[in-house]
């Protein structure tokens, strides 16, 4: 068995957009960038069933998963914390 290489996310789509552009053949792409054929055809079609969600009313469903979102609305409740306490503070120190 083959060593498997680990390929950045940017390379991916990289080779994906030239796959798209149909002027090469994926023999010609693989023999390009090292990828086998078979590859490149799974990332493209990855890419294109994704490509809906780039597109998706607030855009960001791609940018932001799920763990983010929970990461986000706890930070929005410390901040909003926070505000609390200072404005407890601000009233009994005056302000």
């Amino acid at each position: 068995m083959g060593i498997k290489k680990k390929h950045t996310n940017e390379f991916k789509a990289k080779v994906v957009l030239a796959a798209l552009r149909e002027d090469r053949t994926l023999s010609e792409l693989s023999s390009e960038y090292g990828v086998h054929p078979i590859q490149i055809g799974l990332w493209k079609k990855k890419m294109i069933a994704g490509a809906p969600r780039l597109f998706a009313e607030g855009g960001s469903s791609l940018a932001v998963d799920k763990g983010q979102k929970e990461l986000i609305e706890q930070l929005y409740r410390k901040i909003g914390e926070v505000e609390v306490e200072n404005d407890w503070f601000k009233k009994k120190l005056g302000h």
